[in-house]
């Protein structure tokens, strides 16, 4: 009896540790070199960071030379993400359930449906179980043909991820259509079109912000877009900034790196910007409640709202607030209180040159604190509570199994 509780209580222990654990498809393709050019696609596409954050997931892979042969039409890399998220289906299947398909045939959406860029049913991947033992896919706009094969299981776990090797890259004339490049896309339109049209605007208005915007396009550019309402409540503010205030503000909204919303979940911590310029920081940090994502400065948390695209490498989100830099935003030093004042002077009228700093709105710039302690506070205190909830997760484990000793 005393035996069988240790082991209760190993368990407990072990699925306490395990429990944050998830699945990593570049680790798990890593065991099969067969596969490294679909591996390294899968990286640089980003699609990797998106297959890791979902809980169900099938990965069908091809190998080298398969991949060989899809590289020699030399599709561009937005092109080669399109096929690969193709190949990504939203559904878990493993050799077992492959052999044992209700009705002998599935459909299963892919992340290239999620992505919209799939019309009709050419997101879609047809598995049948044919005779023989013998499986097979294609595309549902491919006409009925069935022409790719279920080759072997290369790792499961189950219902979690199943990666499997088919025997060539899956034909779709949609996926493989030449996918425009980041610099031909009109970043202020799509702004406009979702709720962010003042920004837009501003931005526009700004010869050199903008073209610190469209000069990163290429090379990986994530967005921020403060919505009208609170944009339109901010720009007395804006209007009475200096020129280079004005362009490094709108600058600060933009991230030189392309950022999916799984990657901000996972990459907690400061951010540098567009505006960032050695010693002028403009940073602000990334912080995630759950499935909320918020970026604080020292006076402001915005949260993220909506993503208006998230096609690599660019992504444009929008924001519920307007972030404050503190470069351009400075506390003033807090006024000593006043000693008791004669009983003379409490009766004179108050001077109108003096204003009472106390109604000033909370995002103004003599609300904004002077230094980092407050965001180190914040920051130490999440720690806490991290660090807590795990000791108090193992605590009652310990104490289950010490009930059944």
């Amino acid at each position: 009896m005393r035996l069988s509780s240790v082991v209760f209580l190993l368990l407990l222990l072990s699925s306490a540790s395990t429990l944050t654990d998830a699945h990593n498809i570049t680790h798990l393709l890593a065991k099969h070199p067969a596969f490294s050019t679909f591996n390294h696609y899968l990286t640089i596409t980003h699609l990797a960071a998106e297959i890791n954050r979902r809980t169900t997931i099938t990965v069908c892979a091809v190998d080298n030379a398969a991949m060989s042969e899809l590289l020699s039409k030399h599709p561009s890399i937005y092109t080669i993400k399109n096929i690969l998220s193709l190949h990504v289906l939203l559904d878990y299947f493993g050799a077992k359930k492959l052999h044992q398909i209700t009705n002998g045939t599935a459909l299963a959406a892919t992340m290239f449906q999620e992505t919209g860029s799939a019309p009709g049913s050419s997101g879609f991947v047809n598995i049948t179980d044919m005779k023989g033992g013998k499986v097979a896919l294609g595309p549902e706009n491919n006409g009925g043909k069935l022409d790719v094969n279920f080759v072997k299981a290369l790792e499961e776990m189950p219902y979690n991820i199943s990666v499997i090797q088919i025997s060539k890259v899956l034909p779709s004339d949609v996926a493989e259509a030449p996918t425009p490049g980041p610099s031909q896309m009109n970043l202020t339109s799509i702004m406009s079109a979702h709720g962010c049209k003042l920004f837009a605007d501003t931005l526009l208005a700004n010869s050199e912000a903008s073209k610190t915007y469209q000069d990163n396009l290429d090379g990986g550019l994530t967005v921020f877009c403060p919505l009208d309402d609170p944009f339109k409540a901010f720009l007395p503010k804006f209007k009475n900034l200096t020129a280079a205030g004005k362009t490094s503000f709108l600058e600060f909204f933009g991230v030189p790196v392309y950022q999916s919303l799984s990657m901000l979940k996972s990459n907690n911590g400061l951010m540098n910007t567009l505006a960032t310029d050695g010693a002028n920081k403009f940073d602000f940090t990334v912080q995630n409640d759950g499935e909320d994502v918020t970026l604080k400065t020292r006076s402001t948390t915005a949260k993220i709202t909506g993503t208006l695209i998230d096609e690599q490498p660019v992504a444009v989100y929008t924001i519920n607030k307007v972030l404050l830099p503190r470069e351009l935003f400075k506390a003033e030093a807090p006024t000593p209180a006043p000693g008791p004042a004669p009983e003379k002077a409490a009766d004179a009228p108050k001077s109108s040159k003096h204003k009472d700093l106390s109604s000033a709105p909370s995002d103004s710039p003599a609300d904004a604190p002077a230094d980092d302690s407050a965001d180190q506070v914040a920051d130490d205190n999440v720690g806490v509570r991290f660090t807590g909830g795990r000791l108090s997760a193992v605590g009652l484990s310990l104490w289950l199994g010490l009930l059944m000793l």
